[in-house]
């Protein structure tokens, strides 16, 4: 089965491109690691306490406040677990490239991340069992959490243009100030470095099918006619009777996995090396 890693950067188009290749005619499995984060933070879980006890006492608003329509209530929440978390003050608090603002990303990814990889690694593990020749794993922070080491192929979904990223983020999020939309775009690695990393993947090989950059700079129609060409191109690399004997053959399955994996980590600290700390910094 190959994972297929789905990245990009805030409105660069990535949504559209997961929910395409979620549907008909394609009709992959998808791991949102955006639902799955969402899923380990609900009150009542190891995330959500350990976000309470980390940044509630310095942040007033953390949690929604009580009222009879989100908690019935009950200062507890409806189901007696805990308020849910206020999401816009807890990204104000995380979002930016101050040393305070980077130090508490940090904080909640060192959280939030490891509940993540574990319902991710059950889904593939059920989507692996059923048969499935491809699932797609759809994760804003591929590069910058490490996990694009356990995919077979990474697609990053980028525009060329900064600006035309932040109209759309603004255009989907107008509540956000310049500043905030701002914020949320430099707290992430520019998607045209992830664009570079995808490519590096291939290691100077053109039709190596480890990487393939899509840049969504028109129309939506435009992306899932680029979609169309890697779908069909990655299917290419995956006859049906290879992923038969990977499901019938669990041992097999073991060793081409961590072959993946190994290659994926060698071809990381290889652009490491050669493009210098400032990259290490951001986690490549």
């Amino acid at each position: 089965m190959r994972v297929v890693g789905l990245t990009g950067s805030i409105a660069t188009g990535k949504s559209t491109c997961s929910a395409t290749l979620s549907s008909p005619p394609y009709s992959l499995p998808l791991i949102d690691a955006d639902l799955l984060a969402r899923k380990a933070v609900e009150p009542g879980t190891w995330g959500y306490r350990r976000i309470v006890a980390t940044f509630g006492p310095t942040t007033p608003d953390l949690l929604l406040p009580a009222s009879d329509a989100q908690s019935g209530g009950n200062e507890n929440g409806p189901d007696g677990k805990g308020r849910p978390l206020n999401r816009p003050a807890l990204g104000r608090r995380v979002f930016g490239n101050s040393e305070e603002r980077v130090r508490d990303r940090k904080k909640l990814n060192a959280i939030v991340h490891p509940a993540v990889r574990f319902y991710m690694a059950r889904a593939m593990l059920y989507y692996y069992l059923l048969g499935h020749w491809a699932v797609v794993v759809d994760v804003p922070l591929l590069f910058e959490s490490g996990l694009d080491i356990f995919c077979t192929t990474v697609i990053v979904v980028a525009v060329s243009d900064p600006k035309i990223q932040m109209q759309r983020l603004r255009d989907r999020d107008p509540h956000l100030s310049a500043e905030d939309a701002e914020n949320r775009v430099k707290s992430q690695v520019d998607v045209r470095e992830k664009a570079t990393r995808c490519e590096d993947r291939n290691n100077g090989k053109k039709n190596a099918g480890k990487g393939y950059v899509l840049y969504n700079d028109g129309s939506k129609e435009d992306l899932k006619l680029q979609i169309a060409e890697v779908v069909q191109d990655i299917k290419s690399k995956s006859p049906r009777w290879w992923t038969w004997v990977l499901l019938l053959c669990p041992p097999l399955t073991a060793a081409v996995a961590s072959w993946e994996v190994l290659r994926n980590w060698y071809l990381r600290r290889k652009t490491i090396k050669e493009r210098g700390e400032e990259l290490a910094k951001t986690r490549l």
